[in-house]
Parts: structure tokens; C-alpha cells; sequence
């Protein structure tokens, strides 16, 4: 059986929409290039505010 890791010896990223790290998970082993946000509710925010209409200031 292999060894455990450290979580210290897992690599890290920054997420898009927080700005905060996060570590490499099993889960993510496939997609570690694509993977871009550190939860579901990161990755949903991110597509809300893409997809929010722009508003633009009025010029007087």
C-alpha cells in the first residue's frame, strides 16, 4: 500500500473567484489542468457574475 501524504506535500492554486488557495484533491486527479475554482459555490459565482448585464454610468 502506498504512503500518505501530507497535505503540505500536495501541489496548490489559487482560486479564480476568491483569491484563495487550494489543494489538490483525488477527486480532481483527471482534471488538475482544468480544475479553476475551489468549491461549487466559487465556480457558481463566477458564472453569475460573467453572465450578469453590464450596467454602464450615464454621463450628465
Amino acid at each position: 500500500m502506498p504512503r500518505m501524504r501530507r497535505k503540505a506535500d500536495l501541489p496548490t492554486k489559487i482560486c479564480a473567484t476568491c483569491g484563495r488557495p487550494f489543494a489538490w484533491r483525488r477527486k480532481w486527479a483527471r482534471d488538475w489542468d482544468e480544475v479553476k475554482y475551489c468549491s461549487d459555490r466559487c465556480r457558481y459565482e463566477r458564472s453569475q457574475i460573467a453572465s450578469a448585464p453590464t450596467v454602464t454610468p450615464q454621463g450628465r
